[in-house]
């Protein structure tokens, strides 16, 4: 699937500059921990925190790119069907299990949906 390029949205933006300046709060606080020779425990504590916020601040880039990657493609899909290309069945089912669709499984999902675009291509080729 051609990689299309597209804004992120302000309030994505907005959610993840604020983890990221939170976090490089904490990083100074560890830096400052250090310095003043504070317990270990405590320095690991906020080394699994930071740790944590970073995990879910890519987990939310992550999931708008390839959510959008694979609506996009599902649109495409469904366009490009003219109701009996043989993959009408799979496009619905996309459709329908889009919102549950775990991030984990988006990049799966992103191969499937790639796949009936090039079977439909050679449909819609054949068929001129």
């Amino acid at each position: 699937m051609k990689k299309e390029s597209h804004k992120l949205p302000a309030d994505l933006i907005l959610d993840i500059k604020t983890r990221l300046k939170t976090l490089s709060g904490q990083i100074n606080g560890i830096v400052k921990m250090l310095d003043e020779g504070k317990d270990p425990e405590q320095i690991n504590i906020q080394f699994k925190s930071i740790d944590k916020g970073i995990q879910k601040a890519h987990y939310l880039l992550l999931d708008e790119v390839y959510r959008k990657a694979l609506a996009i493609g599902i649109v495409k899909a469904v366009d490009s069907c003219p109701g009996n290309c043989g993959n009408e069945d799979k496009i619905e089912y996309l459709k329908n299990e889009f919102p549950n669709i775990a991030l984990t499984d988006l990049t799966d999902k992103l191969k499937e949906i790639q796949t009936i675009a090039n079977r439909l291509k050679d449909y819609n080729e054949k068929k001129d």
